[in-house]
């Protein structure tokens, strides 16, 4: 029984603002259930009705839902056998429990294994709303949560590293495995393939994420000052050491240190950083005291450290320490599938930077940068986008926007193992498959887009898209 339903009028809502939120009502009592989904509708939230246990189970077993309210005592299937299998289908959703006199016990019961709330019948419809909507906070306060964190992890996690190439896949896996634990990486590759981008995803996926990720270019520093930017120092140190500083190591202190450009380190400063790493602790520069520290270290280099050892200009038993585990990435110009994805989110990006409005990217373009050989890598892809999206004035990014170094590249020198040419030789119907799935990336899904811009009707290519499971 519910009573309040004939105030109820006063309260509806436009439907058009009627919420996302998904509901599901289980009551045998029929006309019960009915009543409280009708309350329930009249504030902007649809249910499902279920009228029986078994018939409530089979929904929560067949669909999602943010929100249940199910009676505790109903034959063959009970409130509390759907809130169990609730929580083990759909952790996320808010179960209310309705109870009649003498099982409120109960109800606390299924509170303590994970319900929400509970209503005591007879339920008013104040109470109902009331309830509900405490529920329907709670849901979209943890959907607000994981989106911030979604955010997060496409700024600094694996989503934030764009690729579709077989060979950043394996990249990726071998990075999965290795962030949570604690073990020293090296990360080799050449200039502009994303190294720091690669140390950054570490972190932010590492037990460390919390605490700072500190990088450190040591080619960027003069080499008289590499251990102080390392180690720190104290006043009086040397002439111009007029204050005290804390090094990259004491300050990354619980984090990550990302030490970039290792080989260009000087021997002197290696035989210290050695130290550093076996005994975990760093002297700042004219200071005896020692300090401890507790640093996961992320190197990268883009030069092959092997025939540096072999020359002598790198220390062997450094090298060694630092590589416990080695990521190697891949140049551009090897994963030419990843060109088209890359164009496209550097479009996104310095759109919003630069208050722009670049809605596509010509097919002609697009061969270019498939073509182009990128010698500087992802960096000098970037920056190229960067420049055609700031040049740009009919919103769509064309041949007379490319930068000189790419104005005169023929279309035919892409790499014959990977991208396009991969093709030469199979069969048409991957030939197609792979243009329709190269076209919607380039349009951001844009069907329409694509067909126009295959020279097809938006009909046949949805048939395509159906026949290739796209």
């Amino acid at each position: 029984m519910i009573d309040g339903m004939s105030t109820d009028k006063a309260l509806e809502i436009d439907q058009s603002s009627a919420s996302s939120i998904r509901a599901l009502i289980v009551d045998d009592d029929s006309a019960h259930a009915h009543t409280m989904s009708e309350i329930l509708e009249r504030i902007g939230y649809p249910c499902d009705v279920a009228t029986s246990g078994p018939d409530g189970l089979e929904r929560v077993e067949e669909n999602t839902y943010d929100v249940v309210v199910t009676d505790l005592l109903m034959n063959r299937v009970d409130g509390m056998q759907l809130l169990r299998k609730t929580k083990e289908l759909l952790p996320e959703c808010e179960v209310i429990m309705v109870t009649g006199q003498g099982t409120v016990p109960k109800a606390v019961e299924a509170m303590q294994q994970g319900a929400f709330n509970f209503l005591e019948k007879p339920i008013t419809s104040k109470r109902l709303r009331a309830v509900f909507e405490r529920a329907v906070d709670a849901v979209k306060l943890r959907q607000q949560n994981l989106e911030l964190t979604q955010r997060l992890d496409e700024r600094f996690g694996f989503e934030g590293i764009i690729y579709v190439s077989d060979k950043m896949k394996a990249v990726i896996d071998r990075i999965k495995r290795l962030a949570p634990t604690d073990a020293t990486v090296l990360i080799t590759g050449e200039s502009g393939t994303g190294k720091e981008l690669i140390a950054q995803a570490i972190h932010q996926n590492s037990p460390r994420k919390n605490k700072r990720v500190v990088p450190l270019n040591a080619r960027a520093v003069a080499e008289n000052l590499v251990e102080s930017e390392l180690f720190g120092h104290v006043k009086g140190a040397y002439t111009d050491a007029v204050t005290d500083r804390i090094g990259a190591f004491e300050y990354a202190n619980g984090g990550t240190l990302f030490l970039d450009e290792v080989g260009d380190m000087p021997i002197s400063t290696q035989v210290k950083l050695l130290r550093v790493l076996e005994q975990r602790e760093i002297t700042r520069i004219g200071d005896n005291k020692p300090k401890k520290v507790n640093v996961r270290l992320v190197s990268a280099t883009n030069q092959d450290l092997e025939e540096a050892v072999e020359r002598g200009d790198f220390r062997r038993d450094l090298y060694y320490r630092i590589k416990v585990i080695t990521i190697e990435l891949p140049a551009l110009r090897d994963r030419r599938e990843d060109v088209v994805p890359l164009i496209d989110h550097f479009r996104k990006q310095f759109n919003k930077q630069h208050s722009k409005t670049i809605k596509s990217i010509s097919p002609a373009v697009t061969r270019r940068f498939f073509s182009y050989e990128w010698p500087g890598n992802v960096r000098q892809l970037r920056n190229a986008v960067e420049t055609m999206v700031v040049l740009d004035t009919d919103g769509v990014m064309d041949i007379d926007d490319l930068p000189p170094e790419l104005a005169d590249v023929q279309e035919s020198q892409a790499g014959s193992s990977e991208g396009p040419m991969r093709l030469v030789g199979q069969p048409m119907k991957e030939i197609e498959r792979w243009a329709i799935e190269q076209t919607l990336r380039l349009t951001n899904g844009n069907r329409e887009e694509t067909a126009r811009i295959l020279g097809i009707g938006a009909r046949t290519l949805y048939r395509k898209l159906d026949k290739y499971e796209l």
